[in-house]
């Protein structure tokens, strides 16, 4: 019997905190308007720190000081089952993913609960793919990782800015990504930890194909350039990004018979793009062995983030330049701080897709892309929680 429609596990963190302020406000909000409540709960491994924040959401929503506390660590089998169990949604933000996830993932899938997460790490979602797909779509559960902003905006902003575009004729795409934020410890740790992995050997594996059987979907060749169009230098990206929007691109017939995307970090000045590049060079090469990888991690320790004020000054523009067919658009994703204020946006309301509009969900079931197992219905719900999803410019046929 599932009672609950969402569980926050982590919600001690720094962004599981935020995603419970979030549903706080917004179950209070239901209530004011008459509206059927959000079953929700608070999960960690610390009752103790799981009951302070539940105090502090009291001063948000006095129900919330009602919410119960599902206490078990990520490594305790049994107890991901028994939470896993009662919920519809989990929502975690316990990461690195490739420590703390993979029990999580597993007691969603075995109990057929559906799962979102705030991963960037690619050998984790790799795992997650390979261990579990086919497990997860027999059982009937959405197992949908990279629901922040890797790789909400570039994931979600592709597929706008495809249906955009003719959907019968070969298209590009191309994401230039501009933002203002500082990360948190967790986030620190995760990125460092996926910088040090980013040189081994790629592990083998059986890739499914697509729904789309013979679509034709690779990344483009990208390097350093001035870009006219945007008036900026911009450099290639080399996060997890990419990669989800192919993965999507495999599934959905919007992107095309034949798609392409590029993904870039938009620097604006020349003297911009060498301060970035040297300071991104110097994070990757003490991220490569394990001594100088703590090191690095010391300078912003899990569990800390930036105050309000900082969140407050931070965005994030992502422009999509897409042609198909003789068309042409220009597309853009924007919103405000990007690593918590949005993160925690775009999780919960992946939690409330899940939960609350299943009947409008796309077909697919297991391991999946934010696009592919959400579409539509979480485009809108993105939209009317402040993300912005515009086409600014179009030289249409």
């Amino acid at each position: 019997m599932r009672d609950l429609d969402i569980v926050v596990y982590g919600a001690t963190g720094f962004t599981g905190r935020l995603v419970a302020e979030y549903l706080a406000r917004l179950s209070a909000e239901r209530r004011a308007a008459g509206a059927a409540p959000l079953r929700w709960a608070l999960g960690g491994r610390n009752e103790a720190k799981l009951a302070a924040v539940r105090s502090a959401l009291g001063t948000l929503d006095p129900e919330a000081r009602r919410l119960e506390l599902l206490v078990a660590s990520s490594g305790d089998d049994a107890g991901m089952r028994r939470i896993a169990a009662r919920t519809r949604v989990l929502l975690t933000t316990v990461g690195p993913y490739a420590r703390y996830g993979h029990g999580v993932v597993a007691a969603c899938v075995a109990e057929g609960a559906d799962y979102v997460d705030i991963t960037g790490e690619p050998d984790f979602v790799s795992a997650i793919r390979e261990r579990h797909g086919a497990e997860a779509e027999a059982a009937g559960a959405r197992i949908v990782s990279c629901c922040g902003f890797d790789s909400v905006p570039h994931d979600l902003g592709a597929w706008f800015t495809a249906r955009q575009l003719p959907s019968d004729a070969p298209m590009v795409i191309e994401g230039f990504v501009e933002a203002k934020g500082r990360p948190s410890g967790g986030t620190w740790q995760t990125a460092t930890d996926a910088m040090g992995e980013l040189l081994k050997k790629p592990k083998g594996g059986r890739r499914p194909r697509s729904a789309s059987g013979e679509r034709k979907v690779k990344p483009l060749a990208t390097k350093v350039r001035y870009e006219p169009r945007l008036k900026a230098w911009v450099a290639p990206f080399p996060s997890i990004d990419p990669v989800i929007v192919c993965r999507s691109a495999k599934a959905l017939a919007e992107f095309g018979p034949d798609f392409r995307y590029g993904h870039y970090l938009r620097l604006g000045t020349l003297p911009k793009l060498v301060k970035a590049g040297a300071f991104v060079g110097g994070v990757f090469a003490l991220a490569q062995t394990p001594p100088t990888r703590r090191l690095l991690q010391r300078f912003n320790p899990p569990g800390e983030g930036p105050d309000e004020a900082m969140r407050a000054r931070s965005w994030f523009v992502v422009t999509f330049l897409g042609r198909a067919g003789g068309d042409e658009v220009r597309c853009e994703v924007s919103g405000g701080d990007p690593g918590y204020g949005e993160t925690s946006k775009m999780i919960a309301e992946a939690a409330l897709t899940l939960a609350e509009d299943r009947d409008r969900l796309p077909g697919p079931t297991g391991v999946l892309t934010p696009a592919v197992a959400l579409g539509a219905p979480y485009l809108e719900r993105l939209q009317r929680a402040g993300l912005r999803f515009e086409l600014t410019g179009c030289r249409c046929t």
